[in-house]
């Protein structure tokens, strides 16, 4: 075999009263990284609070040069079906098009133009916002650069049934830093999305979130921090390379 696998899991906590340092949800994801340059991303995400519970399954086919491919979602509400669904971007003829279903949406079929370049496909995983920081030149030094993602949900949580959506949002490369997590201890990149777009995602406006994530062309996140309404913290706790 000639790809090369990433996993591991990833703890969420929250700094909110009450939970301070309580698990509140977990990830396991893996990357195959293919002789190609294409790369498959997999997670599974379990959310416990804030209720509803959210069970979140994803397989992320990115091409060579951090081209998106397709996207396959599926998601559980409160222990219930909310949805899944199929994106796929066809670079050929600047569309991208999804496939889904949900009780609440019934049969849904989507066929859009892309309107010019975007940076990937936002997937809600934590381990996919680290990936996706691949598309900013560190090289540059500290800077910052916006990021144009189509989504299957602009919801903070990722909590709607599958449909294309469009966001926009700055991401800024803070620098080098060495960070220590109940995995190990990494030199990281330190970077930070900025939500300024006056729309929000989804209507409302998410609150910055920084994010380290190895210095290597993995590009694991090692830890993640996001405070205003949602006060929630992201650390990796297991790593196989």
């Amino acid at each position: 075999m000639r790809h090369r696998t990433v996993a591991g899991k990833i703890s969420y906590t929250s700094t909110k009263p009450g939970w301070e340092g309580r698990e509140r949800g977990r990830e396991w994801f893996a990357f195959t990284h293919h002789h190609d340059g294409s790369t498959i991303m997999r997670a599974r995400c379990e959310i416990e609070e804030p209720e509803p519970t959210v069970l979140r399954d994803i397989v992320y086919h990115i091409g060579p040069g951090m081209v998106p491919r397709h996207l396959l979602v599926h998601l559980t509400l409160g222990d219930e079906f909310l949805g899944s669904g199929w994106m796929r971007h066809d670079a050929e003829a600047g569309r991208i098009v999804c496939e889904s279903f949900g009780p609440s949406i019934g049969r849904n079929s989507e066929n859009k133009p892309v309107n010019g370049a975007f940076d990937g496909f936002g997937t809600h995983p934590v381990v996919g916002d680290g990936y996706l920081s691949r598309a900013i030149n560190t090289g540059l030094g500290p800077h910052r650069r916006d990021l144009r993602v189509f989504l299957p949900s602009p919801d903070h949580r990722g909590a709607t049934p599958p449909r294309i959506a469009e966001v926009r949002i700055a991401l800024e490369y803070v620098g080098e830093e060495e960070l220590t997590v109940a995995a190990g201890t990494f030199v990281c990149r330190h970077f930070r999305f900025v939500d300024d777009s006056g729309d929000g995602m989804g209507g409302k406006t998410h609150p910055d979130y920084d994010v380290w994530v190895t210095a290597d062309d993995d590009a694991v996140l090692v830890y993640g921090a996001i405070d205003g309404y949602m006060m929630n913290r992201y650390e990796l706790v297991d790593l196989e390379r």
